[in-house]
């Protein structure tokens, strides 16, 4: 059983599947959690409208976890969609680019959601701050690698003199692990709720429920999601 410390947490909080399991995680293990959620234009902005439904659900569900479930905030980072030309933030179709990398990569996003979500946990006396990204089973973004999320730790306790700590619980599993983790989490009832309660579909389309949640089938945040289902269940019978 995971032991609780007295420590307070801020978890980056998008909507979507990772982010879901992460706060779990983090329920789990801190006294007191925080979520921070980002709007930059994304062109699925639906993930945000589905983030106080989770957070609800969350509190109902899982009443120790309520007690420690406090202050969410969604911060306006719509300085990247002005200045990235992506597949997340303009109704452009998803392909591959010439430098080997998905148009949906938006530069310097994670990188600038993690130096704001510094500033708001300097200012709140938090320490640990959560995020789920991934190098396992991800669209290849640099941002999302160990090495990027070391150096940042490096640089923001540098530069703001402090001891952050940035915690990737999912960074060396795949999606059906994520799953797995998240039925060791919180059982069978957070399972369901990250399935139905959640967003990572790339088009923010809402309107098709499938056996691994809602989503447009085909982009590649749908393909990783439902992959990563089946695998999971197939392991589950």
């Amino acid at each position: 059983m995971t032991r609780v410390t007295a420590d307070k947490a801020l978890v980056l909080f998008s909507g979507g599947q990772d982010s879901a399991t992460c706060l779990a995680w983090a329920l789990a293990r801190f006294a007191e959690v925080e979520t921070i959620g980002f709007d930059y234009g994304q062109r699925h902005r639906v993930e945000l409208d589905v983030r106080p439904v989770f957070l609800d659900a969350v509190r109902h569900a899982f009443p120790d976890w309520a007690l420690r479930l406090g202050e969410d905030r969604v911060v306006d980072a719509g300085i990247i969609g002005t200045l990235s030309e992506t597949a997340l933030t303009r109704e452009t179709e998803i392909a591959m680019q010439a430098n080997g990398l998905p148009n949906t990569f938006v530069p310097g996003r994670n990188i600038l959601f993690l130096t704001l979500a510094a500033a708001v946990a300097y200012r709140r006396g938090i320490k640990h701050i959560v995020t789920g990204v991934c190098e396992t089973d991800y669209s290849g973004y640099p941002d999302c690698r160990d090495d990027t999320i070391k150096a940042l730790q490096a640089a923001l306790n540098l530069g703001m003199d402090s001891r952050f700590v940035l915690h990737t619980p999912l960074m060396w599993i795949d999606k059906a692990a994520t799953w797995e983790l998240a039925e060791e989490l919180g059982g069978a009832r957070l399972v369901t709720l990250i399935n139905r309660e959640t967003h990572s579909c790339y088009r923010g389309e809402r309107d098709g429920l499938h056996d691994w949640g809602y989503g447009c089938g085909d982009c590649p945040a749908c393909d990783l999601r439902a992959d990563g289902w089946s695998r999971y269940v197939a392991s589950h019978p």
